[in-house]
């Protein structure tokens, strides 16, 4: 199959191509469970033969294992066909191994602590550390990573890191476009709020937004969207499926935003996956094809950890998606009613 690409050239300087689904490559930086190097690499294969070439990495993921196992796989391809992007925020450090970031979260990972740093000399640091893990001479978008109080705890917390960030790394970033280092810049958030409020005060060209505009969630419609689509802001969907639950349905254990889901979730998204039931379409197809029917979206990234969930993900790229299934989940208070469905693209 082929993977439908999008144009975005916010600038007017030849612009990226992104295909419609990314490889979001947490994933392979052992979320969760540790993947062996053989899984990894099939996965990464069967998403490059389905015409995959965007892939979104992050020095978080895996304490640079993400990184470095992506430089394997993409080493022999010719860098003019795929879109990279990685980001800017977090510093890794070299300490004890029982001194390390992330247990529980990351399984069979690099011995290092995470230190936020939002300035200029550390997101020029940064970009040169994941030039080195990534083993490329670039990569075409860099995003300011976890700008949110999901990440930082409180709103003061984030307000002192939204500042630093504005006087330093958003300097920094802005250089490196003028420069031709890389294509664009934004932010990757779990927050619209935050993205919204950087839009108003810089000038980013892409964010990277997870589980803000999904089936189960289109707040983000009320005033970020729209400012992306006025500016030509490209945005790229993370968590289509809420952590899961989009994925595998209300069944017990769901995850939603990273935590089991609660029970008005769950039925909520019981309602949802029965009038996709009506119409003949698996839930998680839906959930994939919702995002990108927003003029504004340009990519949607679900994550994969193993050959089933990407061949699933594919599966759900070439779903055909009945205009009536949106009409009912509107009709029936499911979707909010100014939600694009089509005939934006």
């Amino acid at each position: 199959m082929t993977i439908d690409t999008r144009a975005w050239d916010r600038l007017g300087n030849g612009g990226l191509t992104f295909t419609e689904m990314g490889f979001g490559s947490a994933p392979i930086g052992n979320l969760y469970r540790a993947v062996l190097d053989a899984e990894v690499d099939a996965l990464l294969q069967i998403a490059w033969d389905n015409g995959l070439r965007y892939y979104d990495t992050a020095p978080l993921y895996g304490l640079g294992l993400s990184e470095t196992r992506l430089n394997r796989f993409l080493r022999d391809k010719p860098r003019d066909e795929y879109v990279l992007s990685t980001k800017v925020g977090r510093l890794l450090k070299a300490c004890p191994p029982d001194q390390r970031d992330g247990f529980g979260k990351w399984f069979d990972v690099p011995a290092r602590k995470e230190v936020y740093d939002y300035g200029y000399d550390a997101t020029m640091r940064s970009l040169e550390f994941s030039l080195e893990r990534l083993g490329v001479d670039r990569v075409d978008i860099l995003y300011g990573h976890d700008l949110d109080i999901f990440n930082h705890g409180s709103q003061d917390v984030l307000d002192a890191k939204l500042a630093e960030f504005m006087d330093g790394g958003h300097k920094a970033l802005v250089e490196l476009r003028e420069q031709g280092v890389i294509k664009a810049f934004g932010t990757g958030v779990n927050e619209w709020q935050s993205a919204q409020w950087v839009a108003e005060r810089g000038d980013p060209d892409i964010f990277l937004l997870a589980g803000r505009y999904t089936l189960l969630e289109q707040e983000a419609l009320e005033s970020f969207l729209p400012l992306c689509t006025e500016r030509g802001i490209g945005v790229v969907i993370g968590g289509a499926y809420n952590s899961g639950i989009l994925a595998t349905g209300p069944r017990p254990g769901a995850y939603y935003n990273y935590d089991p889901a609660p029970q008005e979730i769950l039925d909520r998204v019981g309602r949802i996956q029965s009038v996709c039931v009506d119409h003949g379409v698996r839930l998680v197809d839906a959930a994939y094809r919702f995002p990108l029917l927003h003029p504004a979206v340009v990519s949607v990234i679900p994550g994969g950890q193993g050959v089933a969930e990407m061949n699933s993900n594919l599966q759900a790229a070439r779903a055909q998606i009945p205009a009536a299934l949106w009409d009912d989940l509107k009709a029936q208070g499911l979707m909010r009613s100014d939600a694009p469905t089509g005939g934006e693209h």
